[in-house]
């Protein structure tokens, strides 16, 4: 019985110190989920001026881009997965892992060549270990990526889409991430980054109004230059963003279920052993009482 309690006693002081480390982790996610969501609110506004912008320039001008052009060149496709650099967030990169599996089995199933590409060591780890090649990885920033981050990633993601057939161009480009929707919730989403589809249009007119002149300066063709990269790095700043607030709150909530559940190991353990200690202390009652008997006989 001193052995089994003992072992109970061991049990409760390390569910004690994993309790520590799960309700530290969860402070630390709790303190920083509020910046990460005032960064993903304060980005909105510019993506949605630049995304009007080049809805303006494409509706109103005849002018063809390489980056909203289809390549039928290649079958090669880059695909973009979000995930942590570190553990302890519930669910959160599996389910990004996930959607991003469903994607590459729809696309080989369409004929498709995937580039991988992948932020956060989790996505690295997960699909160096089952030896899928990796064409670039970014670590180090997943909870919150920074603006030099995000330009890095476009800027490697465009010359890929650029780039001739011989030197590993892609024909597309998918992006795997997780959108915060609130502290509870936060969902998985493929979009298709290249060639670029503006579905946020200018305000229509009636047809008795006056359609809008725009005049463009120097060209239209340099004015697409010089915007559609520019929106393909505010869009691709923007998904990061989303998944570091989504990777916050998530560790936030997993921390704070493992601080509830360390509490409840703790009270069973406890139970057990204050019933192993009441065991052992009635052991010796019996065993002090037989001795007693015994002396007294005949």
């Amino acid at each position: 019985m001193g052995g089994q309690q003992r072992v109970y006693r061991e049990r409760i002081r390390s569910t004690q110190s994993l309790k520590k480390i799960f309700r530290a982790m969860e402070l630390i996610a709790a303190s920083r989920i509020g910046k990460a969501r005032s960064r993903v609110t304060a980005a909105a506004p510019y993506a949605r001026a630049l995304t009007r912008a080049v809805s303006a320039v494409a509706t109103h001008s005849n002018v063809t881009h390489p980056l909203t052009t289809e390549r039928t060149d290649t079958s090669r496709v880059a695909v973009l997965v979000a995930t942590s650099d570190r553990g302890m967030a519930g669910a959160y990169s599996a389910s990004a892992i996930r959607e991003a599996d469903k994607l590459i089995e729809k696309l080989t199933a369409e004929g498709k060549e995937i580039a991988l590409y992948a932020t956060g060591r989790r996505a690295v780890a997960f699909y160096s270990f089952r030896g899928r090649p990796i064409v670039r990885s970014w670590v180090g920033e997943s909870d919150s990526p920074t603006v030099e981050m995000a330009q890095d990633v476009a800027d490697v993601l465009l010359d890929a889409f650029t780039a001739p057939v011989d030197e590993g161009g892609v024909g597309e480009l998918h992006i795997v991430y997780t959108q915060f929707v609130n502290m509870v919730t936060q969902v998985p989403r493929v979009i298709r980054m290249l060639p670029l589809e503006v579905v946020e249009g200018v305000a229509p007119v009636d047809e008795a109004e006056a359609l809008p002149l725009y005049d463009f300066e120097p060209s239209a063709e340099e004015v697409l230059d010089s915007l559609l990269p520019r929106y393909v790095r505010s869009r691709i700043y923007s998904c990061l963003l989303q998944a570091g607030a989504s990777e916050l709150a998530a560790r936030q909530r997993a921390m704070h279920t493992a601080t509830e559940n360390a509490e409840d190991l703790i009270r069973d353990y406890t139970r057990l052993a204050n019933q192993a200690r009441q065991s052992e202390i009635t052991q010796e009652i019996s065993e002090i009482v037989s001795g007693a008997d015994a002396l007294a006989g005949p």
